[in-house]
């Protein structure tokens, strides 16, 4: 008996150990993160409070000389939901970023389905284009274009009317909105491309050829292969990609203001570059803060979808 009872507390102290290392376990993983977790929260959370916080203000000229807002409250709010300018805004910018992102899983996952169907060589050689595309500057890639579709030395315009496409000499791409926003698709998508290429070929090189050689034996056609073997298996990536792309593409700017001078008319207005002007160009920054503030709102719901397929992806693995 007394052997035994001198047992318990070498006992316990060995569970309050063992109980000691498994919170240690578990909370150093937080304590690792905490220091980076803090920098980005410095980095990023300050600066959205202060753009927040000047949303509620009159905030123009005269308070940027005194370097204090007055305050509105909903003012700002009330005023932009009541301008119909900003509702055109918001459905074109919803509209530009549906037909981007369409566009760029298409044509993204169709040329990733061509590189996998390539010889070695002629895969390199495309996989190299499409890297020097993704890693010229969005600011040189614009100018480029710009030139290339240039009013009066265009090479685009000089080409379609030698093709006999058209009378294209002294065409103005940009004198109507339609066609000048599809200049600007035509830019975004042809940078957009190779990331999502080189995602999708590196999903489709982990997806088991048995499966798609059981399923050819079955008689499906390659239609029905990348539908009911490929689709399935890379829809996870298929969710993120297009959640970085409607992201990306929800708050396009430099294409747009580049391509058009830095002079944008109201019909070329998306959200981020009527945020701009109606700060920097009218002195309204509070109004422009609060349009900033509804962009960020709309943004965090694909940011949203982008975290939780993130982490249900490193729940699978």
């Amino acid at each position: 008996m007394a052997v035994a009872e001198s047992e318990f507390p070498l006992v316990s102290r060995r569970r309050r150990r063992l109980s000691g290392r498994r919170v240690a376990s578990a909370l150093a993983p937080y304590a690792l993160l905490a220091p980076a977790a803090a920098i980005i929260g410095a980095v990023l959370g300050y600066p959205l409070y202060l753009l927040v916080r000047l949303s509620f203000e009159k905030y123009g000229l005269f308070e940027l000389v005194r370097h204090h807002g007055t305050w509105v409250g909903l003012g700002n709010y009330r005023k932009i939901f009541h301008d119909s300018q900003f509702w055109h805004v918001v459905l074109r910018t919803v509209l530009f970023t549906a037909v981007n992102v369409t566009l760029t899983m298409v044509l993204g996952t169709a040329i990733a389905l061509l590189i996998a169907r390539l010889g070695r060589f002629m895969r390199l050689l495309l996989t190299t284009g499409l890297v020097l595309v993704w890693a010229t500057p969005v600011v040189v890639a614009v100018n480029i274009w710009r030139w290339m579709v240039d009013y009066e030395f265009g090479v685009a315009n000089w080409t379609l009317t030698k093709l006999h496409f058209g009378n294209f000499v002294h065409h103005d791409w940009f004198a109507s909105s339609l066609s000048g926003f599809g200049v600007i698709t035509a830019v975004i998508v042809w940078g957009a491309i190779p990331f999502v290429t080189i995602t999708v070929y590196a999903g489709l090189s982990q997806v088991p050829q048995e499966l798609i050689e059981a399923a050819q034996i079955d008689g499906a056609r390659a239609w029905n292969v990348f539908r009911e073997v490929t689709l399935p298996l890379l829809k996870p990536i298929f969710i993120i990609l297009a959640s970085l792309s409607i992201i990306w593409d929800f708050q396009v700017f430099n294409q747009v203001w580049i391509m058009l001078g830095e002079r944008p008319s109201p019909d070329y207005y998306l959200m981020s570059i009527y945020a701009f002007v109606e700060s920097f160009r009218i002195n309204e920054y509070g109004l422009g803060s609060a349009i900033a503030v509804v962009m960020v709102a709309m943004m965090m719901v694909a940011t949203l979808v982008y975290i939780r397929q993130m982490v249900k992806a490193g729940e699978v693995r």
